[in-house]
């Protein structure tokens, strides 16, 4: 699963975690698992907040882009993040929310 993007502030932080092509977000799953190769399913058929684009399924591999919320504190690596590449299950390893605390 290749994860990028897009910081925005938010008073709420995000919480991810990976299940093989199903993606949990502050509590709430989404299933990509039916998506073949080569599909894309738009951003507005999935019920999301924290979806930011379509998601696709290229070379086996689910892209898709995720609001990255910060606080007004933010370091330099929330408001300029990396992709990320999940080769393992698990919680998704974000950038912290602020300076003071991560994102939990």
């Amino acid at each position: 699963m290749q994860i990028s993007f897009t910081p925005t502030r938010c008073d709420t932080a995000l919480i991810a975690t990976r299940q093989g092509d199903v993606l949990t977000l502050n509590g709430e799953t989404f299933d990509f698992t039916a998506l073949s190769e080569g599909d894309v399913l738009p951003r507005e058929a999935v019920a999301c907040d924290w979806l930011a684009s379509e998601v696709t399924r290229e070379g086996g591999t689910l892209h898709l882009t995720l609001i990255l919320p910060h606080g007004a504190d933010a370091p330099e690596e929330t408001r300029f993040p990396q992709p990320v590449t999940l080769t393992a299950d698990g919680p998704v390893d974000l950038p912290p929310y602020s300076e003071e605390e991560p994102a939990e």
